[in-house]
């Protein structure tokens, strides 16, 4: 038993991410009527406002961006994906990601310009020539795949100019793109029903996980370095398509995979701990393709648990505040905060800079009397400087005095952490020049 119990932990490191994002599958494109249905499969659905406490599909979610969003089936033919052309000054980007959750591909701004295009997303079976019209090709490794978009919102004011863009993001099926007959339609998908809203934690925190994963990795082809890895994981019954049954095991197995998953949550809690709340390893490592990764498991999970669907490091950089500068764990029950950026070293972004407030339990955006969720660069011109021209953020529960008033970024009365994120980070950030600031507790 000691074997399926190792074996278990490397399935569940390897599957949480997969489980985890097809809880947003199903509730964004499967379950019609559902509260966070968008739109079917291989249809744009466009958010036209920011997110906020009410929207739960998504943990850590960003709300300085609108999305859109994307569920592909890429079983019978690729996508053509078709961007305006947006001003320069303008972040946007569609984000490519496979059931893995990497990050295969970006559209946009940095990746292929402000001035749009035609662009194919094809499948891991798809083989052909670069069509006419198309600007570029790429492909996922796994047969169903997801495309965020997110489209910079400069303010309040700005949001008919994001619906406007968002109106013009387009997709059709190859076959309709080039005006000619479609292909047969693949087989009907009989999904899996996601465990109900109160045992949701179930699905990823149980042997149960591993049916779901089985389901997924019916629609991903076997990458070649992952051969044995899979014939590892068929020894306790994980097979890409097969009925996984928790239910049927003998309780000594089940046990041993029981134990092997909570041995799973015990190595990241370890991880956490030690280099993700001390900074020794940042978001950049997590984020990307498989190439970029490393088929580094643990680093894949980190991300899903952290922060699922995040950039890779060219992209967005994410810096997490979990610990105040003294090593203590926030909470703002009792403590006040305040983050300081020096005149000279203000957040280095092409894009844009925000600080991004989470509850910490729930990781959703915090419901407050101000319905500010984050504080961003954009917003400088209405936040006050310090006399020597950095700038202080004050984290805290309370509301603050009409001095420090617009530099107030409102906490719930417990625990929390918050997320700095640079849209097209500058060179010392990505290579560790600039240091991020502490988050300190005030007396």
């Amino acid at each position: 038993m000691e074997e399926a119990r190792e074996i278990a932990k490397q399935a569940y490191l390897y599957g949480f991410p997969m489980v985890e994002a097809y809880k947003t599958l199903y509730g964004q494109a499967v379950e019609t009527g559902g509260l966070n249905y968008k739109v079917p499969f291989n249809t744009i659905g466009n958010t036209a406002q920011v997110f906020t406490p009410k929207d739960t599909a998504i943990v850590t979610p960003n709300s300085d961006t609108p999305y859109s969003m994307m569920w592909m089936d890429l079983r019978a033919e690729p996508l053509v994906l078709t961007l305006p052309e947006v001003d320069t000054k303008r972040f946007y980007h569609v984000q490519l990601i496979d059931l893995y959750t990497q990050n295969f591909a970006y559209l946009g701004k940095r990746a292929t310009g402000s001035k749009g295009g035609s662009f194919l997303v094809a499948g891991p079976n798809w083989k052909g020539e670069t069509p006419p019209g198309i600007q570029k090709v790429v492909q996922s490794e796994t047969e169903i795949a997801y495309a965020l978009y997110r489209t910079q919102l400069f303010g309040p004011a700005d949001l008919d100019n994001v619906r406007k863009i968002q109106a013009q993001y387009k997709v059709q099926p190859l076959s309709a793109f080039l005006k000619q007959p479609p292909p047969p339609a693949p087989p009907t998908i009989d999904w899996l029903k996601p465990e109900p809203r109160n045992m949701t934690m179930a699905m990823t925190t149980t042997p149960e996980i591993f049916r779901y994963l089985n389901f997924l990795l019916a629609f991903c082809p076997t990458d070649p370095n992952e051969k044995d890895l899979m014939r590892t994981f068929a020894k306790i019954g994980i097979v890409p398509g097969k009925l996984f049954d928790a239910k049927a095991l003998v309780p000594d197995l089940r046990k041993a995979l029981q134990d092997g998953i909570d041995d799973g949550v015990k190595e990241f809690e370890f991880f956490k701990r030690t280099q993700l709340d001390t900074h020794k390893v940042g978001t950049p490592a997590l984020f990307g393709t498989r190439e970029h990764l490393g088929n580094n498991y643990l680093f894949r999970y980190a991300a899903a648990r952290l922060g699922i669907f995040g950039n890779s490091a060219e992209e967005a950089i994410y810096h997490g505040y979990f610990l105040d500068g003294s090593g203590a764990p926030l909470d703002a029950a009792t403590k006040r905060y305040a983050l300081t950026f020096a005149k000279d070293k203000m957040p280095p972004a092409n894009a844009f800079w925000s600080v991004t407030m989470y509850d910490g339990k729930t990781q959703y955006l915090v419901d407050n009397p101000l319905n500010r969720y984050l504080i961003n660069s954009p917003m400088l011109p209405q936040l006050k400087l310090d006399p020597d021209g950095g700038l202080t953020l004050y984290v805290q529960k309370d509301q603050l005095g009409a001095d420090k008033a617009s530099n107030w970024l409102p906490a719930p009365a417990g625990p929390f952490f918050l997320v700095l994120r640079l849209y097209e980070p500058k060179a010392e950030a990505l290579d560790g020049t600039w240091q991020v600031p502490p988050l300190r507790a005030l007396e």
